[in-house]
């Protein structure tokens, strides 16, 4: 072959995928895929930068959202296929290398979201446990130490991975429960809320309070806040991967996803409310903010026993879609030869893609070792997501020269051009996010980048060729099982 030709996929001779998700189904799976990990995880760290108004950076971070949104909306209806910003970067700018670096981000906030979904699980577990001491007369609670709480965060993940080489069949009726048992334990917080609020035990004034850190200004510290929150948002642009999968997409997605997005985002404003109403916001700590808001709201109740494993099952759904999701990533970025072949090996009669579940899940372990802080995890999930979706709308307005026969959802051309400024703006360092964030993703970047250059030293020696993008429809495709 010649240095010019691709390295092509196999043609498939696999039938497509059925449409079996209606706009009820795509609802359950978008608000599912948004509700989880953040919202339980990060509304502590999110009021340490704003204090009592902590509804405010979940508001702006929606706001942004669903902005990003109407890009992909526009996106998803005009291509709809399942591999989501891989092909729309591709088509817009036709740069492999690129399109490449925009797939490998994607799969590396699923490791942070999975990593952060961990050290969560961790931190409710060791509730649990002084949960049990407490009904059986055990006395004192028991004080599990960093390096414990780690190694419950590293054996949750190492769970996650044997579950994942097992083979785990996604189906959208699954997503039905784990969506109910998620929204529960959200739902249970605002009810709690209203509850202290009528006994008299809930300061609604603290709502309307900012009580930022001294070296911010309340812009600096809402644009930080945001930062942070923005990590329970995400998740809605994982639903332009089941395009295949919905009936008439082109004309359920726009309004479910709308609705999906202004569902999520009413209740996360509701829930913030209700936690700085209960609690002090210097007291809601980090890791399990809302069981404390529990336990406060409703000390007679037995509420605050059940809330730890409602808010362990939401962070396992997570952090199990999740490292899916980046296996799944790396599995088809080695089967179209821009990441080492090897990642592209399948366990056989298992049929699941076991070197990139293996090298996915390390690196989480790398990152709840030695990151640890939610924080700093949940931060560096928003930072990587945030940077793609600059690149989405801009692909947007980019792909507007490139008109389709069928009918497609058109954004107002603004929104689009808002979207990618007010991304790139909460990408920056002025916003106050926490250096430590880019030093992470700048790691597991540059681990792809070193990734990417040896299969371009190993396809120009073995297949003399260079490295280069055929099928980016095929970047998020499955693994047969």
């Amino acid at each position: 072959m010649s240095d010019t030709q691709t390295l092509e996929r196999p043609a498939s001779s696999q039938p497509g995928l059925k449409r079996v998700m209606g706009p009820k189904l795509l609802l359950l799976f978008i608000v599912g895929d948004i509700l989880g990990t953040g919202i339980y995880a990060v509304t502590g760290d999110v009021a340490a930068e704003v204090g009592g108004a902590v509804w405010v950076p979940f508001l702006v971070a929606f706001v942004v959202a669903t902005i990003t949104a109407f890009s992909y909306l526009e996106l998803v209806t005009k291509y709809p296929h399942a591999a989501g910003a891989a092909l729309y970067t591709h088509k817009a700018f036709g740069v492999h290398f690129l399109t490449f670096l925009v797939c490998f981000t994607v799969m590396c906030s699923g490791i942070t979201s999975a990593s952060t979904a961990s050290r969560a699980f961790a931190v409710n577990l060791e509730t649990m446990i002084n949960n049990v001491i407490g009904w059986g007369g055990g006395g004192s609670e028991v004080e599990l130490g960093g390096g414990a709480t780690t190694g419950l965060a590293i054996g949750f993940m190492l769970l996650i991975a044997v579950i994942n080489l097992r083979g785990v069949a996604e189906s959208v009726y699954a997503n039905i429960v784990l969506t109910c048992v998620e929204l529960s334990g959200l739902l249970l917080v605002i009810f709690i809320g209203f509850f202290a609020f009528g006994q008299g035990k809930a300061d609604l004034s603290r709502a309307v309070m900012f009580d930022t850190p001294e070296d911010k200004g309340v812009f600096l510290a809402v644009t930080a806040g945001t930062s942070l929150a923005f990590f329970a948002m995400v998740g809605f642009e994982d639903s332009v991967n089941m395009a295949e999968e919905t009936k008439d997409p082109e004309r359920v997605f726009p309004k479910i996803m709308l609705s999906g997005l202004t569902i999520t985002g009413i209740i996360y404003v509701l829930v913030s409310i209700s936690a700085v109403a209960i609690v002090p916001p210097g007291e809601l700590g980090s890791g399990a903010p809302l069981l404390k808001v529990v336990q406060v709201g409703a000390p007679d109740l037995p509420f605050d026993q059940i809330f730890p494993l409602i808010s362990m099952f939401a962070v396992s759904n997570s952090a199990l879609i999740n490292m899916l999701m980046a296996s799944r990533l790396l599995y088809g970025m080695a089967n179209q030869r821009v990441l080492p072949p090897v990642l592209g090996r399948v366990l056989p009669g298992r049929r699941t893609p076991w070197v990139a579940i293996l090298f996915t899940s390390a690196l989480a372990c790398g990152l709840i070792t030695f990151v640890g802080q939610i924080s700093s995890l949940g931060g560096t999930t928003a930072l990587l997501l945030l940077g793609v979706f600059t690149v989405v709308n801009i692909c947007c307005l980019v792909l507007r020269r490139d008109p389709q026969q069928h009918r497609h959802f058109r954004a107002p051309t603004v929104l689009p051009i808002i979207g990618a400024v007010t991304c790139a703006y909460l990408v920056g360092p002025w916003t106050g996010r926490d250096t430590e964030q880019y030093g992470i993703a700048g790691v597991l970047l540059l681990i792809g980048i070193a990734l990417w250059l040896v299969t371009w030293l190993i396809n120009r020696a073995v297949y003399g060729q260079k490295t280069y993008l055929k099928d980016p429809e095929a970047l998020e495709g499955p693994p047969e099982h």
